[in-house]
């Protein structure tokens, strides 16, 4: 599964969003109507925050697994749950039969407090027009989502990129909190992410978020990638890319990338493929650092388990790589996996990816 990029018409900005860090692939260029993007911060169907005392339903639905839970002001989840995601628009029927057994979880009482939900999706998603435009790992293409869990779930609800809310939530929620620029890069099966300029979420004119994972660093005799080009940092630096490195220098199967990194640092072919990965990533993100200047680089997703076996030596990369400005810190994110649903929560609950 790659990505086949989608190119900007040149009729006005469009509302689009790609899942590198669950490995989408696009659809042909020009393919589907996108709406007028909701501002460069948050959807159309944005609003006002909610008291302290509402509660909210939140659900990220993944290519293997839909998350949900419903949580206070505090973040304590009240009811949690979670279903396999099934093939096709027979995802939006999981998702809704998800929030509504989450809801009836609820003693009537707090089932009265809910005030808002969230849907947090993968693939392209265009959120002024409320449709789930394409995600080939669910298998779903021009689907209108509209006010379906509104009507089903009673309860006003607002759907975003699943990566853009992640991002957004470890920048202003998470490890990135009190920075005005930050970068957070979503590792996983592929790579993505959201940058922070200025205290601002910076969005493309038709809403997608950061692809580092394609940022290409090994032309010269680099991995071919799904997405067309050749030696693209997902190639060499994502979860999927480093246990398939680990597997073609041992010759033995791996679990994944936990597991290659989990065997350092006594083993040498482990480091020589962690250290690989992390001078691709860093070559990647070098020319975001001196775009942009950020901070703080906050690692999230799967891979960000790695801990400092990953944070530490991509510090030193990235300072090895700069002489005009100052080396971001690399941190951890406080949400790590969790990330899209604590997202999908905080969303619902501030209105607006502000």
């Amino acid at each position: 599964m790659g990505i086949e990029q989608p190119r900007m018409p040149g009729s006005g900005p469009h509302t689009r969003g790609t899942d590198c860090a669950r490995r989408e692939d696009c659809p042909a260029a020009g393919h589907g109507s996108t709406g007028h993007p909701s501002a460069a911060l948050g959807t159309a169907t944005s609003t006002a925050a909610l008291p302290d005392n509402a509660l909210v339903l939140g659900l990220d639905v993944g290519g293997t697994t839909i998350k949900g839970e419903v949580t206070d002001a505090a973040g304590t989840a009240l009811a949690v749950g979670a279903v396999a995601t099934p093939h096709g628009p027979a995802a939006f029927d999981a998702i809704g039969e998800l929030g509504e057994r989450l809801l009836a979880d609820l003693p009537e009482s707090d089932r009265r407090r809910v005030r808002r939900a969230a849907v947090v999706l993968p693939g392209i998603v265009d959120t002024a027009r409320s449709i789930a435009v394409f995600s080939s790992n669910v298998g779903w293409r021009d689907v209108p989502v509209g006010d379906r869990f509104t009507h089903r779930w009673s309860v006003p609800t607002l759907i975003e990129h699943d990566v853009a809310v992640a991002g957004w939530a470890e920048w202003r929620y998470g490890a990135g909190q009190g920075y005005d620029n930050v970068c957070v890069v979503i590792l996983g099966t592929g790579i993505s992410g959201t940058l922070s300029v200025g205290g601002r979420l910076v969005r493309s004119g038709y809403g997608q978020v950061g692809e580092y994972g394609h940022i290409p660093v090994r032309r010269a005799g680099g991995l071919p990638c799904p997405c067309g080009n050749t030696g693209c940092v997902e190639t060499v630096a994502s979860g999927a890319a480093i246990a398939r490195a680990y597997t073609r220098r041992t010759g033995r199967e791996i679990g994944g990338a936990a597991e290659v990194f989990a065997l350092l640092p006594g083993d040498l072919d482990a480091a020589a493929v962690v250290a690989d990965a992390v001078d691709a990533l860093a070559d990647g993100l070098v020319g975001i650092v001196h775009a942009a200047c950020p901070e703080l680089v906050v690692l999230g997703g799967g891979l960000a388990g790695a801990g400092a076996a990953l944070t530490d030596p991509l510090h030193r990369a990235l300072t090895a790589r700069l002489r005009l400005v100052p080396a971001p810190r690399v941190v951890l994110g406080r949400f790590g996996a969790r990330a899209g649903l604590a997202g999908a929560a905080l969303f619902a609950r501030r209105g607006a990816l502000t």
